[in-house]
Order: structure tokens, then C-alpha cells, then sequence
């Protein structure tokens, strides 16, 4: 059987796509996600209903003896870029990707159907820079109660179970009711963060915590990447549209050559970066070179989104500056996730670590 990483779609993977533009379409428009953004409420909570229950979308990765889809990180993938494209507000990387992949690693049956419904939402109770393979903060373990404080918690608002790693080893299932959230200032509107206080708070030993972490911020590092390239894509197809369509001096802005040649090196960036972020869901499906393979697409991931959402905001011109135009979503969400899971700096360091390529 051929080992080598299989980079195209597959006519389902295509029509998983269709169907969750459409229902993005429908239910995370540019002004409404600004306007949410603005107000107390930053989660669409009804397009995560629809996505996670009413598609199913939740479960993708757990197992079908589970309630889940029993699908692959390809089909995932296929979910986070056009979650990327819509900067969609719903918690489906922290709670269908990372906290599933950790209560996999578990083996915590319960918890997975649970969050294979849709209907509970999950957070991993670790901080949204951490990288795979680095270290993580814990809390105080006494008597089965859980005492500390942790911050830049993703999605901990609306998440209504927590795991929590303990200081003895263990993950621990923590509802979040029996904790404090007190939401933090963040640059992305769309994924807010949360500093989360255990004041004895109860918890159910799930499982051991650093295997556990481990699995999913890999997971969720790989996933990252094909969200990248969703927020990426977008910027390049909306620059080049808006360019065919404004002029000056009667001729579309889009002609100039010296816009041409930006236009024809952002593009090839973004093949580039799709061809990372593919190779990644493939490795995680397969279990081959995923190290490597993650490393080596979150090392490209960041710089080619974070470069595509400022030539949208420049491109666009004086409407790019303004509050109204989405272009602003999608810088901010480029630069949250530069810093997520491992800035390309500390996945650089990791592919030398892991293809024994140290420096002198």
C-alpha cells in the first residue's frame, strides 16, 4: 500500500465543503460576525447548532460505536479552512478537535458522545500559545479538588465542560459551572479568550494529562494549518475581485503590473501553503511523519496568512482601513493564530529538533 500523502479532495470531502459554505453563508455574513464581535455574545451559538448538530459536524472524529461520524482529519480539515473563510465564531477547533482528540487519547467514552452530539461543548483547559511538545501550566490537585488559575483559555465562555491538567499527572473533566471565567482582552473578536479560577472545584480524573495534551495540540496545530489557509484564501480571492472592479484612471486597478506581480506572488503562496496544510491532514489520518509533517506546515502557515490578510487590508485601500469591510476579521484571526499553538519560529525549532538539523 502506497505510503505517499494524498493531496487532493475527494468528491465527498468536495461536498462537505459545499454544504458547509452554504450553511456559513447563511448564517455568518461579514457584518453580522463584525456586529457580534462588538457586543457581549462573540459566539454564534446557532451556527454552532447547525454545524455540530444539525450536520453532525461535532463527531466527525470520534468513533460511530460513539455517536460520532467515525471520519478522518481530512473531512476536518475540509471544515476548518471554510471556517476560516467565514472566521466563523463557533468553538469547533477547541471543542470537536482538541478536547476530542484529548478524551481520545483518554479513552473517556462518556465525554466523547457527549461532545460527538454537539449538544456539550469542550475546552482544553491549556493556554491557546502552547505548542505541541512544550511545557503547560496545571493546577493544584488536593482531595480530588482542583485549585489554580489559568489564562488565554479559547472558548471557555461557551464551553460547558473543561479539561483541566492537574499538578499530580492527571486530566481532569471540570464542569464550568464550578469554575470562574472571566473573559480576557484579545486582538481576534472571533475566538475569545478567557483567564479560568479553581477555587475547589470538583473534578473526574480522566486520564493522564501530558500524552494527552500532546495528542491534541498536535492535532490542533495540524488542523490550524488548513484554517490558515482558509482566512488566506479568502483574502487572495477578495483582493483580486475588488481589483477587477475598482479603477483609476479609467482602467481597472488590477492591470497595473507592479499589483500583478504582488497578486501572482501571494498567489503562489497560498498553493504553497494549501499543499502544507493537505500534507497534515493527511499525516495526522495516516500516522506517518505527523511530526514532521505538522511542523513543517505550521512553520509556513503563519507567515503566508498573516502576509495575505495585509495585502488585503493595503490592496483595498481607504474601504480596507475601515471598521465596516471584514478585512480587519481576518488580520486580527491571522495574527491570533500565529501565535497559536507555536509560532513558526518554535515549529522551526521543533522540524530541527525532530530531523536532527541543529544549529551550529
Amino acid at each position: 500500500m502506497s505510503t505517499e500523502p494524498d493531496l487532493l479532495y475527494s468528491e465527498e470531502e468536495e461536498a462537505l465543503r459545499a454544504a458547509v459554505r452554504d450553511l456559513l453563508t447563511d448564517h455568518c455574513a461579514p457584518a453580522d460576525v463584525i456586529s457580534r464581535g462588538e457586543s457581549d455574545t462573540p459566539h454564534d451559538l446557532a451556527a454552532w447548532k447547525s454545524l455540530a448538530v444539525g450536520m453532525g459536524l461535532a463527531g466527525l472524529l470520534v468513533p460511530e460505536e460513539l455517536g460520532g461520524q467515525g471520519a478522518s482529519h481530512r473531512e476536518v480539515a475540509v471544515v476548518m479552512e471554510e471556517l476560516g473563510r467565514a472566521v466563523a465564531p463557533v468553538p469547533y477547533l477547541t471543542s470537536a478537535v482538541v478536547a476530542t482528540e484529548a478524551l481520545l487519547a483518554c479513552g473517556e467514552e462518556e465525554l466523547l458522545r457527549r461532545l460527538a452530539s454537539g449538544r456539550t461543548i469542550g475546552a482544553l483547559a491549556v493556554a491557546l500559545h502552547s505548542a505541541p511538545g512544550a511545557g503547560f501550566r496545571t493546577v493544584r490537585v488536593e482531595n480530588g479538588s482542583l485549585r489554580g488559575e489559568l489564562t488565554a483559555i479559547a472558548d471557555a465562555a461557551v464551553a460547558d465542560v473543561l479539561l483541566v491538567p492537574g499538578d499530580d499527572g492527571g486530566l481532569y473533566a471540570v464542569a464550568a459551572d464550578a469554575v470562574t471565567v472571566t473573559p480576557q482582552v484579545s486582538l481576534d473578536l472571533t475566538r475569545p479568550l478567557a483567564t479560568v479560577t479553581l477555587a475547589g472545584a470538583a473534578g473526574r480524573r480522566v486520564g493522564d494529562a501530558e500524552p494527552a495534551v500532546r495528542r491534541a495540540l498536535r492535532a490542533a496545530a495540524g488542523q490550524l494549518a488548513s484554517e490558515q489557509l482558509g482566512v488566506a484564501d479568502w483574502a487572495l480571492t477578495e483582493t483580486v475581485r475588488y481589483l477587477k472592479e475598482r479603477k483609476q484612471f479609467n482602467r481597472p486597478v488590477g492591470g497595473f503590473q507592479a499589483l500583478k506581480h504582488r497578486l501572482a506572488q501571494l498567489w503562489l503562496e497560498v498553493v504553497n501553503l494549501r499543499a502544507a496544510a493537505r500534507a497534515a491532514a493527511d499525516a495526522l489520518t495516516s500516522g506517518a511523519d505527523t511530526d514532521v509533517t505538522v511542523a513543517v506546515a505550521q512553520a509556513y502557515a503563519a507567515p503566508v496568512a498573516v502576509h495575505a490578510t495585509e495585502e488585503a487590508v493595503q490592496l483595498h485601500g481607504g474601504i480596507g482601513m475601515t471598521w465596516e469591510h471584514p478585512a480587519h476579521l481576518y488580520l486580527k484571526r491571522a495574527k491570533a493564530d500565529s501565535i497559536a499553538y507555536g509560532t513558526a519560529g518554535a515549529h522551526r525549532e521543533a522540524l530541527a529538533r525532530l530531523i536532527d538539523l541543529q544549529a551550529p
